[in-house]
């Protein structure tokens, strides 16, 4: 099962990046961009909960890994990055979060 729990969020955070991938080049200035997400309301409700949810991975990041370096280096990258980072440290840690959880 944790396989295939590795394999879904791998897909997942593949495809995210794809997603990023094709954006960029159609994509305007970022000031722009971020100026038309905050426009609505909702936008602007959305964006704070995609940081939210960045904030949470970074805390459960820094505090799962023993060392805290790698926590940091692994938790900064998601507020520019996105979630493709938080996908590949949950591919890469779910053994150990699945072995926590069991205890």
């Amino acid at each position: 099962m944790t396989l295939l729990v590795r394999l879904a969020v791998a897909a997942g955070g593949l495809g995210l990046a794809a997603l990023i991938a094709l954006a960029i080049p159609r994509s305007g200035p970022l000031a722009e961009e971020v100026g038309a997400l905050l426009a609505p309301a909702w936008g602007a409700v959305t964006l704070a909960d995609l940081y939210l949810g960045f904030f949470v991975a970074a805390a459960v990041i820094v505090a799962v890994e023993k060392d805290t370096r790698v926590g940091f280096a692994w938790a900064l990258p998601i507020f520019v990055l996105g979630n493709v980072v938080t996908a590949a440290w949950a591919v890469w840690r779910l053994p150990r979060l699945v072995a926590f959880g069991r205890r």
